[in-house]
């Protein structure tokens, strides 16, 4: 899994989409386990700026993690699926 697949997963959504991720992103109670990020940070990001805020904060596995959550609240669970098969085919590489 790289970052780059992780954008390529937030340039599926859209606009609307997006802003709800990023409110999401914002919500420590919605993220299981993971630290809310600030609004200032977040709110006026692009989706490659909102990628590297992720993988700053929560490492690249919790970035995918946090990732898999939000798209499941906002109800994109074909782009959950489409990540799991990405991981499962990194895995397959390794």
């Amino acid at each position: 899994m790289t970052p780059e697949e992780l954008l390529n997963t937030l340039e599926d959504l859209g606009d609307e989409e997006f802003t709800k991720f990023k409110w999401f992103l914002q919500q420590p109670d919605s993220l299981r386990g993971f630290p809310g990020m600030k609004k200032g940070r977040v709110q006026t990001t692009t989706r490659w700026d909102t990628v590297t805020l992720m993988v700053q904060t929560y490492r690249l596995p919790g970035a995918l993690e946090v990732t898999r959550k939000v798209l499941e609240k906002i109800n994109r669970n074909d782009l959950v699926q489409s990540l799991t098969a990405i991981v499962f085919e990194h895995l397959h590489w390794v």
